[in-house]
């Protein structure tokens, strides 16, 4: 024996309403869907077009006044100027964070200096300067015999270092953040007197090519 189901006019009307309303969310979840992938393909491209090349830095100056090992600690007074330069043509950066510190044999002898974030436009330079300042920092017992072999040598070399974030500007669009990292190499002369103060300080003004990775 067969049921046979007869449905009302007015059922058959709400599940044709139904179907119209599925049928109009899929055509408007489809166009919404395209029309931003297409937005994100324009983005790509456009970013693919520009490429925006990594910032330039290079070291102008640097004042050592204080490189003085006591024991197994060290104390260090250095100041630097850095020149950042945006190479782009179309392209801005914000540097959201930077951090710079002085370095020595692979050893930090500084603390982290925080240089204010500031907005680079293309091709603009920027001079930053910061104070490196470490006190009482434990260092390893090598760094007194390689202090003395540079003496003997008649040149200290450091490396100055910094990192942080920043992002692209094309146009109105911006991007995420990108990590970056900066070493630069500055070679002084360094006689037996030069240390462990230095009034004059120990000056390096030649200037040096930074190098930068993304």
């Amino acid at each position: 024996m067969s049921q046979i189901t007869i449905e009302s006019p007015k059922h058959c009307a709400n599940k044709q309403g139904l179907k119209r309303f599925e049928r109009n969310y899929k055509k408007l979840f489809f166009a919404f869907s395209a029309f931003f992938t297409t937005i994100l393909l324009l983005i790509l491209l456009i970013y693919l077009i520009l490429h925006p090349s990594k910032p330039q830095f290079s070291l102008k100056e640097l004042d050592i006044y204080q490189l003085n090992l006591s024991g197994p600690n060290l104390n260090t007074t250095i100041n630097l100027t850095l020149l950042s330069k945006n190479p782009n043509q179309k392209v801005s950066i914000y540097y959201d964070e930077i951090v710079v510190y002085g370095s020595y044999k692979g050893q930090q002898i500084t603390g982290d200096t925080y240089v204010p974030p500031f907005y680079q436009d293309n091709q603009e330079s920027n001079l930053l300067t910061a104070s490196l300042v470490g006190n009482g920092l434990p260092v390893s017992p090598s760094i007194g015999y390689e202090f003395g072999r540079d003496q003997s040598s008649g040149r200290l070399v450091l490396n100055l270092k910094a990192n942080g974030k920043l992002r692209w500007k094309i146009g109105t669009w911006v991007s995420g953040h990108y990590r970056f990292n900066v070493n630069c190499v500055s070679f002084m002369a360094f006689g037996p007197s030069s240390l462990p103060s230095a009034s004059p300080p120990l000056a390096s003004k030649q200037g040096s090519q930074c190098s930068t990775t993304l």
